[in-house]
């Protein structure tokens, strides 16, 4: 801080502008940017810049300035300014730093002779006022003389219409003095007459502040002469409306009289010290108590930062665990992924396999059924041969015959005349040679029909060995087959139920901007109803209108008897159209536009893809940068991937 203040003792101000020239510097004090203490924690005294002693301790410095404050022989201005600076002192400094007790009383005992801290106190004389009452004794009051504990003081001769009134005018004359509390005692006179006016005893706080009060009060009526030795003098006077008063002390505590019991009933002697002993043995409890009490606060602290670390441990082993948790997790899902892969690749191995061994037994069985119908062609034609051969060789036969009849005959014609013997011995023999040729014509015809015949047995027995060889391994594949099927569904089904988890435990992990994310298949793009409704519709009420038309089209997506798609057959497979020519998305695109219309149409598209039964929003794990449904791999990849960034922060 800066001094302000100059310490010129040559300037001087009159008796009656004293009071005025204080407060001027107590406020200039209270509002001004002072050098006062200094760096090693000592005081210094604005008003003796050029003095040498400039390091005084608080009470010290206190004491100086009351000392200058009450002497007879400094100027008026120079004891004004000192007065001032010990009230700036305790009533704004001393609150505002760290005092020992012990200097904190001893200052203000030391001040208990000073100048009025406070504004004059109203008196019967408008001529009185603090800084003559201040002047007048300068005498600091024993540490071994009695005074009446808790402080108090004695104001003689008051009217007792004043002490009564409800006004309280003795009160407001009193306030000056900061008095807690006053108590009217009607005493009689010497004559036995009851006294006209009335005895009053005031009562200060239970302090060192109440005691500089009583100090002031004290000083007051003595500087104006009218304390207890005063009153004393003047006892048989008429000495009515001049009011005395003084601070109670052993001798009114000993007197027989009713100020002298009302003393002893509600107080007791006690020099300063033993004030000043009673209230360290009180702060000593106090501090006793309070040193308890942070033990107690230190243990219980003590015993909280234990059950800390021992919390902070268990969250460290918990810590531990998870992270081993989650690496047994990373490594049972690596495990499985790699035995997932190899079984997949072992299925699809066995699979193509299976398809390249089917598709030899397939090619076979072919090749020998067309070998079979190439030998029942074979045979049919044979018979037909056969039958065609015995045909001709009948008709032959039946053409020879007739030709020899013929010419027998002709024989018996020509030969009429020769002997019936030969003749008919001749016609026996050809009879016989032809009746041989027949027979060994029919036992050829009927060997090669039994060669045929035991050759069509062995070719049956063949092709219905084959059959049932065909049909064994056919019911082989089929078995396999089906044994794949219910494996490919199982291993589906897995995905699936390891999918839809996925999408459970990842709702909160995928969010913002993300490569892979969660999309709410058949849910409407708000934007688009947005974009619509800010055209027009007034922007107070644009996000209004736009979230009643996203939610009514989304209520109408889940509408069951809506659904604007045809059946294609394209490459000899059936497949779902979206009908462009819908009535209600004609009219949506109508009122609304593209994008909107759009937004519906690809909300219906996803529904009849993912929930063609519910038509209700469904989540699906998303390749945002690639526009399709996520794979597996990809959203391993992706966990891992996050999982290593967060363990590398942490």
């Amino acid at each position: 801080m800066e001094d302000g203040f100059s310490s010129d003792e040559d300037t001087d101000v009159s008796d009656s502008e004293v009071e005025d020239y204080e407060e001027e510097r107590y406020t200039a004090l209270r509002t001004g940017n002072h050098r006062i203490r200094n760096p090693d924690g000592t005081f210094r005294c604005p008003f003796c810049a050029s003095k040498k002693k400039q390091d005084y301790q608080f009470k010290d410095l206190l004491q100086h300035a009351t000392g200058i404050g009450a002497s007879n022989s400094r100027k008026g201005s120079l004891k004004a300014d000192h007065r001032a600076f010990a009230r700036f002192l305790q009533r704004d400094l001393a609150p505002s730093i760290a005092l020992r007790p012990e200097d904190l009383k001893a200052a203000v005992i030391a001040a208990a002779v000073p100048s009025a801290p406070r504004s004059p106190s109203p008196s019967p004389s408008p001529s009185s006022s603090p800084a003559t009452a201040a002047a007048a004794d300068s005498e600091t009051p024993p540490e071994e003389e009695l005074f009446v504990w808790p402080w108090m003081a004695i104001l003689v001769n008051a009217d007792p219409s004043d002490a009564e009134a409800e006004g309280n005018s003795l009160a407001d004359q009193l306030a000056d003095f900061h008095p807690t509390d006053t108590v009217c005692l009607h005493l009689e006179d010497e004559k036995g007459g009851r006294s006209t006016g009335t005895t009053v005893i005031v009562k200060f706080q239970h302090s060192w502040g109440g005691f500089e009060n009583a100090m002031y009060f004290e000083k007051h009526f003595k500087a104006n002469r009218r304390g207890r030795k005063e009153w004393i003098e003047l006892q048989g006077d008429d000495v009515s409306g001049t009011l005395h008063g003084w601070i109670a002390l052993s001798d009114d505590y000993n007197e027989d009289s009713g100020i002298g019991r009302y003393l002893r009933k509600h107080g007791e002697l006690k020099t300063i010290m033993q004030v000043a002993k009673e209230e360290n043995k009180e702060n000593g409890k106090l501090v006793a108590n309070l040193a308890y009490q942070i033990d107690v606060k230190n243990q219980h602290l003590h015993d909280l930062e234990v059950r800390r670390n021992k919390t902070n441990l268990g969250i460290h082993q918990l810590m531990y665990e998870k992270d081993k948790l989650h690496q047994a997790y990373n490594d049972e899902m690596r495990n499985l992924q790699r035995t997932a892969r190899d079984t997949t690749r072992k299925i699809f191995e066995e699979n193509e396999k299976l398809k390249a061994e089917l598709d030899l037994k397939r090619k076979e069985v072919e090749s020998r059924s067309k070998e079979l119908d190439n030998m029942e062609a074979q045979n049919e034609d044979d018979r037909k041969k056969l039958d065609d051969d015995k045909q001709k060789v009948e008709v032959a036969s039946m053409l020879q015959k007739e030709t020899e009849e013929d010419v027998l005959r002709l024989i018996d014609e020509q030969k009429k005349e020769k002997e019936a013997a030969l003749a008919r011995v001749l016609q026996l023999e050809k009879e016989i040679d032809h009746k041989q040729q027949l027979e060994l014509e029919i036992e050829t015809l009927q060997w090669n029909l039994k060669i045929l015949n035991q050759m069509e047995g062995e070719d049956a027995a063949d092709i219905q060995e084959m059959e049932q060889k065909l049909e064994r391994e056919r019911e082989e594949l089929e078995s396999l087959n089906n044994a794949l099927i219910k494996k490919e569904r199982e291993s589906n089904d897995e995905l699936q139920a390891a999918r839809k988890e996925l999408v459970t435990g990842l709702e909160d992990l995928l969010t913002g901007r993300t490569l892979i994310g969660i999309k709410r298949m058949g849910e409407l793009d708000e934007k688009a109803f947005q974009n619509v409704a800010r055209k027009k519709f007034k922007s107070d009420e644009a996000d209004i209108k736009a979230a009643e038309l996203c939610s009514s089209w989304q209520e109408e997506l889940k509408n069951p008897s809506w659904h604007p798609f045809k059946v294609v057959v394209r490459n000899g497979k059936e497949e779902e159209n979206l009908v462009e020519d819908d009535p209600k998305l004609k009219k949506l695109w109508i009122e609304y536009g593209d994008d909107v219309c759009n937004a519906v149409k690809t909300a219906l598209l996803e529904l009849n893809v993912y929930n063609p039964s519910g038509r209700y929003v469904v989540p699906e794990l998303w390749n945002f940068k690639e526009g399709r449904k996520a794979s597996m791999k990809e959203i391993v990849q992706y966990i891992i991937k996050n999982w290593k960034s967060s363990k590398r922060k942490r």
